[in-house]
């Protein structure tokens, strides 16, 4: 309860100071470059993407208000990663005065601006990705949240272990972005003695033929990495898995929501949100190379039970009361 307090008493702190250190008449321009959604989806002051409406709200919290203080300028690239590139320079032509973007995109932000400053919504390693020196001490352009993707890795393979019914290969699903969780993946596995079959894809329309080499070689589970490429058909791929009766276990809850079995990893609508504050204090004149970046203080494990009867898998029981959510 007393966190909670301070929480909020930064947030009405964080207000006042925000009114009174704008100056009069000025409107921020605030670049959002998105990996799943159209441009139409996630312009304007309410747009379809719940990440973005929270970054938005925790804006508003701290006293901004859209088309007073600030607008956006957003831009997503709908699953493609090859139009990062063109978006991400596109938004460096505009002149924003920062650019809030989704993990996937930093690769590009980075290659087309090193002044910008970069408010990151969740990278899997800022530091072995080389987007920040260190996370207390960012060094560039660049700040913002993790999502810790490569430390979790190997709590994901140790849950999914829980549920695994054959003695067949732990089928991963990836790509060329999630390259250090695969390296991840294989250290861990090979200290448990598991066999991994790596499916990694370049295009989403290999995702069918993914499942059909898991089917092929009798895999007995499936560790699912976030990616640009497939994170927005989230519910195909939940749909593959449970026709192939494979158990999944995805590092955000957005594939547990489209009817995947679990998932185990921090809150990304919350990191959006967080975001703001990183938002805030740039805005207001603090350099990205100081603002250290922010870890997850709270991991989820959420487990769809529906999705488990459809498989014709009884979840144990000691991992169902080690859930934060169970959907029924």
């Amino acid at each position: 309860m007393q966190r909670r307090r301070l929480v909020v008493a930064a947030g009405l702190w964080g207000a006042v100071g925000t009114a009174a250190a704008q100056p009069k008449g000025k409107v921020y321009r605030i670049g959002i470059l998105g990996s799943q959604l159209t441009a139409a989806e996630v312009a304007g002051p309410q747009t379809l993407s719940p990440p973005i409406n929270a970054l938005l709200r925790g804006l508003r919290e701290l006293g901004y208000v859209y088309g007073e203080q600030f607008v956006t300028e957003a831009r997503s690239s709908e699953g493609r990663l090859d139009r990062l590139p063109g978006l991400a320079t596109e938004l460096v032509a505009l002149h924003v005065d920062l650019i809030v973007a989704a993990g996937p995109t930093i690769p590009a932000l980075k290659m087309a601006t090193s002044t910008i400053p970069i408010v990151m919504t969740g990278s899997g390693d800022p530091v072995g990705q080389g987007f920040v020196q260190s996370l207390a001490r960012p060094g560039g352009n660049i700040t913002g949240l993790t999502l810790q993707s490569v430390d979790t890795v190997g709590k994901r393979l140790e849950l999914l272990g829980e549920v695994v019914r054959s003695a067949g290969p732990i089928a991963v699903l990836w790509d060329r972005y999630n390259l250090l969780q695969w390296q991840e993946a294989e250290a861990a596995a090979k200290v448990r003695g598991w066999k991994l079959l790596s499916l990694e894809i370049r295009d989403p329309a290999q995702v069918d033929a993914a499942f059909a080499a898991a089917r092929d070689a009798r895999a007995s589970a499936l560790l699912v990495f976030n990616s640009a490429l497939f994170d927005r058909q989230a519910g195909r791929v939940a749909a593959l898995a449970a026709k192939a009766r494979l158990p999944a276990i995805h590092g955000l809850r957005l594939y547990v929501d489209a009817g995947g079995l679990m998932s185990y990893g921090p809150d990304l609508v919350e990191n959006w949100r967080r975001a703001a504050t990183f938002v805030d204090k740039i805005l207001k004149g603090a350099k990205p190379a100081d603002l250290p970046v922010e870890q997850p203080t709270k991991f989820e494990l959420v487990i769809n039970v529906k999705a488990a009867q459809a498989q014709g898998m009884v979840m144990p029981q000691s991992l169902l009361l080690r859930a934060d959510e169970v959907i029924q």
